[in-house]
């Protein structure tokens, strides 16, 4: 029987790191692949379609919606942003274990229509760190920064619907403890 792969919805506030463990996680694993998203938003300088975006007129992204080619979409700061269902089923059966990076309210939806999914939030190791964290990015200025540690909090009291909460407080222990839940999750599915 050949092995299958598994759907890993991995959520956590701006600035706890998701892209760096991610990033290290695919150093480590061959067999680790990230969902790439759709959007209708412009493609930015050093962006390639299909790549980091699927880049989408509105009315491809609509015709996408229409036609049940997306697991969650939304829209934010006027743009439409949604999951092609296409490759993340690909993904899986080709053996891989797909990584959906995703904000919190997408990432619930997810787990209400893919119930064999692994949620996994990723936590700052306290809401003062995550401050340190955005201010030594030098990308926000001090009002985005409280605005995002606000949302943040709010999505801290949601880390409690995801199966896995795993702190990065250092890069490699979190990673070591998300390769662990990886191992567990892919013995089970693949019982």
């Amino acid at each position: 029987m050949a092995e299958k792969g598994m759907l890993v919805v991995f959520s956590a506030p701006s600035g706890c790191g998701k892209d760096t463990v991610f990033q290290e996680l695919l150093k480590r694993r061959t067999d680790i692949v990230k969902s790439v998203s759709a959007t209708t938003r412009p493609i930015r300088e050093g962006e390639q379609d299909g790549v980091d975006y699927y880049f989408k007129t509105e009315e491809e992204f609509k015709r996408l919606i229409n036609s049940k080619g997306l697991l969650e979409h939304t829209v934010y700061n006027g743009n439409y942003y949604g999951t092609p269902v296409e490759g993340v089923n690909k993904a899986i059966s080709d053996g891989k274990i797909c990584f959906l990076i995703i904000e919190v309210e997408g990432g619930q939806n997810i787990m209400k229509l893919r119930p064999d999914c692994v949620p996994i939030f990723l936590l700052p190791p306290s809401i003062e760190e995550l401050r340190r964290r955005l201010i030594k990015r030098g990308t926000e200025t001090e009002d985005v920064i409280e605005q995002r540690l606000e949302r943040a909090k709010l999505e801290i009291e949601l880390s409690e619907l995801y199966r896995y909460n795993v702190v990065n407080d250092d890069l490699n222990v979190a990673v070591d403890k998300i390769e662990e839940i990886l191992e567990i999750e892919l013995s089970a599915h693949n019982r």
